[in-house]
């Protein structure tokens, strides 16, 4: 079976090119995290594109993209070779937070010809023991209580999360039934469920990637550790760290100039005309 066969079509935003770019640049392609979507990353877009090409893709089961079973990060990244392959993308920078980090490291070392940097934020390439019990609790309760508003819905989900970035983060994943008169989650969470076992592994592909790769991490995130270092560099030889102050997790929400300002320095110094 082919990739094209087996891979799901996933929605995506789109900037197109930019006016006047003489200078041919490849486009950038952004991968969210966990429960994250394209959409959670418009106001980076606006940004990033007026220098080239970005294309946010919502992974499997996450935004306006198809449910399907199977989690696997080789699964994922088919998905999003497959996209490039709709576009005519022959090769692009890969930019992916968290889950979508090892998206992009797992499409790199399975094609490498078509990556020509990586830009990875908070995620190493190393196995996890992460614990999302208490959020996927909270949507089952989210799922069952069928808010009529956002404020029923954070109320619902405050009964597991504590977390009100958290919460708020998880409802933006929550859109109007116009039959039940409810907001509903838009997530395959049934499959995210089933599939989370291999979303703690290792990124999918055998062989180290040699390209420029750029590992973006909160200085108060225990993603990566200086002890992920050693692993990470022997998946990705040619990795530079960058550490942002007063940042956890979600460092490109909550330092998102400096976290723009670091993906266009590494991108400026990229040789990567079509």
């Amino acid at each position: 079976m082919s990739r094209q066969d087996s891979a799901l079509s996933l929605h995506y935003l789109d900037s197109g090119e930019p006016e006047g770019n003489t200078q041919n640049t490849l486009p950038l392609v952004v991968v969210h995290g966990l429960l994250g979507s394209a959409d959670n990353w418009r106001s980076h877009l606006k940004v990033w594109q007026a220098s080239r090409r970005v294309i946010a893709v919502d992974l499997r089961n996450h935004g306006r993209s198809p449910h399907a079973k199977g989690m696997s990060y080789q699964e994922m990244s088919g998905d999003v070779l497959a996209l490039l392959d709709q576009l005519g993308i022959e090769q692009a920078h890969l930019l992916g937070h968290s889950m979508g980090g090892k998206v992009v490291i797992s499409v790199a070392r399975l094609a490498p010809q078509r990556v020509a940097s990586l830009l990875v934020a908070d995620i190493a390439p190393v196995a996890y023991s992460h614990g999302h019990d208490r959020v996927f609790a909270g949507l089952r309760r989210l799922e069952a209580g069928k808010p009529k508003n956002r404020r029923e819905a954070d109320e619902l989900l405050a009964e597991h999360v504590e977390e009100r970035a958290v919460r708020l983060f998880l409802a933006t994943n929550l859109v109007r039934n116009d039959e039940e008169g409810a907001l509903t989650l838009r997530i395959g969470l049934d499959e995210i469920i089933e599939g989370y076992p291999d979303l703690m592994q290792l990124p999918a592909g055998n062989q180290p990637y040699e390209g420029p790769t750029l590992i973006l991490r909160g200085a108060n995130s225990d993603y990566v550790t200086d002890e992920m270092l050693p692993a990470t560099r022997e998946m990705l030889p040619r990795t530079r760290v960058v550490t942002l102050k007063n940042a956890g997790h979600w460092l490109h929400a909550e330092q998102s100039e400096a976290f723009q300002e670091a993906v266009r320095v590494f991108l400026a110094a990229q040789s990567d005309s079509a």
